[in-house]
Parts: C-alpha cells; sequence; structure tokens
C-alpha cells in the first residue's frame, strides 16, 4: 500500500470569522496542512476566539495557537479602546475613508508572527483572509500591501536570504466579493453558523446587525441568495 505524500505546512490567519474560515478551507483544499494562528489582542470581546477554535476543529487544522499581543496599551480604534462600535452606515459609504474600527498595523503586527511560525514549521506559505472589493475601507487589505509585506518577509527570514525558501503571501479572496467568497465556502464545507463577523455581539455572542461587518455579511449572503445561518428568527433562538 502507497502512503499518502505529507501535505506541505502552511500558516493561515483565523480570526474566526467569514473570511478566514474560508481561507483555511481553501487552504487545505490545496493541499495544505494548515496552522491556525489566531490572536488575542485585546478585542472588545472573546467570542471570535470562540469560533475561531470551532472553525479549526471543523476544518481539520493541523494546529491551532492562539497568541496574546495586547493592542489595548495602544488604543486607537474601536475594537481595542473604549470608543463607540459605527452603526448603521451606508454600504457604499464604507469603502470611502479609514473607519474608527481600524486597527492601527494589525494585519503587519498578525503577518510577522505568522511569518515566524513559518520558519519554525519550515513553511513557505501564509494564508491571509484580506478583502479589496467587500471591505471597510482598511489600508492592510490591498493587493499592493501584501506584495510589499511578500517582498519584505524574503529579505527579513533566514530561510529568505539563504534561499532555502521562497515565502509566499497568499491573499486568496483579495478581488472577490463577499458573495463570492460565500459560494466558495460552501462548496468546500465551510459552516458559517460557527463564525462570527460582528463587532459589537451581543451577550451570548449574537450578530448587533448594525455595525459594518455585519452589514458587509448581509449584503454578501443577500447577493449570493442564501440564508445566514447567524440570522434567526425568535422561535427558532429560543429552541436553541
Amino acid at each position: 500500500m502507497t502512503e499518502s505524500p505529507r501535505r506541505p505546512p502552511a500558516v493561515v490567519l483565523l480570526s474566526g470569522g467569514l473570511d478566514s474560515a474560508t481561507v483555511l478551507a481553501i487552504a487545505r483544499a490545496q493541499g495544505f496542512a494548515p496552522y491556525a494562528l489566531s490572536f488575542r489582542y485585546g478585542q472588545r470581546h472573546v467570542v471570535e476566539l470562540d469560533r475561531a477554535r470551532r472553525v479549526a476543529h471543523a476544518l481539520g487544522a493541523a494546529g491551532h495557537v492562539v497568541v496574546d499581543v495586547d493592542l489595548r496599551q495602544f488604543g486607537g480604534s474601536a475594537l481595542t479602546a473604549d470608543i463607540d462600535v459605527p452603526k448603521d452606515r451606508d454600504v457604499g459609504a464604507m469603502s470611502h475613508g479609514i473607519p474608527i474600527t481600524y486597527v492601527p498595523a494589525r494585519n503587519t503586527i498578525f503577518l510577522s508572527f505568522a511569518l515566524a511560525w513559518a520558519e519554525t514549521l519550515g513553511a513557505a506559505d501564509i494564508f491571509v483572509g484580506v478583502n479589496a472589493v467587500d471591505y471597510s475601507g482598511y489600508p492592510d487589505c490591498r493587493p499592493e500591501y501584501i506584495e510589499a509585506f511578500e517582498r519584505m518577509a524574503n529579505l527579513a527570514t533566514k530561510a529568505g536570504v539563504e534561499g532555502t525558501t521562497r515565502l509566499k503571501i497568499h491573499a486568496p479572496l483579495i478581488e472577490m466579493s463577499k458573495a463570492q467568497i460565500i459560494r466558495r465556502g460552501l462548496e468546500l464545507g465551510v459552516d458559517y453558523g460557527i463564525t462570527s463577523s460582528c463587532y459589537d455581539p451581543g451577550p451570548a455572542g449574537e450578530p448587533c446587525g448594525r455595525c459594518d461587518s455585519c452589514a458587509l455579511r448581509a449584503k454578501g449572503f443577500a447577493e449570493a441568495g442564501l440564508p445566514d445561518p447567524l440570522i434567526v428568527g425568535p422561535a427558532e433562538r429560543q429552541s436553541r
């Protein structure tokens, strides 16, 4: 009997949200052994970390690490400081300007940790769920940012300098609409009912339905012609 070839490792940034869950499924479908990396960075709730653990388990991550880095020390964002999360914004206006939910340098910090883990794993691939189509105006979700970080990564690592490994930053969702992301995830078996996208969830983790992230998620499911499994009626909610 022939043994199946070993899957090459890849680090996947996993927040517990819709996009990162889809990226984890994509990495696995592409033949990688995905190592999920999440962060307890001082965000205003821990719902997404619970969902990240569930997603990592459900999608067969080879490993899952949660790193502590307290960005509340710096503040500057509605996600890490005592600043109200914007609600009821027009979806069309979200791509103009940088909203207060932007966490300064967050993706750079997260990708740097991913780079460190990739080196220790001997991985040449990092996956991140950034999106430049249906996104909330974040500067670190643009293609030119990902390209620049990849160039830097290959200058900043032992493997890159020695030429033994050429590191690749994969951003498979970057040019996809939210509806396309959802359809792709469903094709790969992602259960979006165990994800969390909300910036300001309720005590039981229920989405507020009014923040930018909830609005973009709702738009995606509507354009895909599908119901969001997180949005349930009163009768179903009581039965849970």
